[in-house]
């Protein structure tokens, strides 16, 4: 069935008096009980089912594994052909910090306070600082730190081993920049 077919059944069924856990029951696990209850909870506040759009992104993007999948080739090929024929690469998602439009506004409010309400010579007088702790023993990333051999023993003397303090030494280093 359709999205656009469960929601009816769904608007039906809330109508004629089920409640969510019985619509789940009926639908034998076609929805899960949360959306159902949350379809549930827009009929009583709006009196309909009225998505805004479907959760997450477009579905653009596909893992190699289905695609090989899809077209009877190894995923190895399907790498290939992705790489080298179609000249894509495989980047990693990136994370951002999801910003309301009320932290938005606020963000603005504070920028046009201080353009309004401070003078030239204030705003060079602004200290804007950071602070970062590093860990004398380095960094380690052990998705994208990989030693190429052709065994085990050669990665080891190669130098596949990274050895860890239990409590390594850190140090804090605090900048301060301003205008002067």
């Amino acid at each position: 069935m359709k999205s656009k077919d469960l929601q009816q059944v769904v608007f039906r069924k809330y109508e004629d008096g089920d409640g969510p856990t019985k619509i789940f029951r009926d639908l034998n696990g076609s929805l899960g009980l949360a959306t159902i209850k949350r379809w549930c909870k827009m009929i009583r506040d709006t009196g309909s089912i009225q998505l805004s759009k479907p959760p997450g992104g477009p579905r653009f993007a596909r893992t190699i594994r289905s695609l090989a999948k899809d077209c009877s080739i190894s995923k190895s090929s399907s790498h290939r052909v992705l790489k080298e024929d179609m000249k894509l690469y495989p980047y990693k998602m990136r994370i951002e910090p999801k910003l309301t439009e009320e932290y938005k506004n606020k963000r603005k409010k504070i920028v046009n306070c201080v353009g309004h309400n401070f003078r030239k010579e204030d705003t060079m007088r602004i200290l804007f600082s950071d602070e970062k702790i590093f860990d004398l023993d380095g960094m380690y990333d052990s998705q994208n730190q990989r030693i190429w051999a052709a065994s085990r023993d050669e990665a080891d003397e190669k130098g596949s081993i990274k050895v860890k303090q239990k409590f390594p030494q850190k140090v804090m280093v605090w900048l301060g920049v301003c205008f002067k």
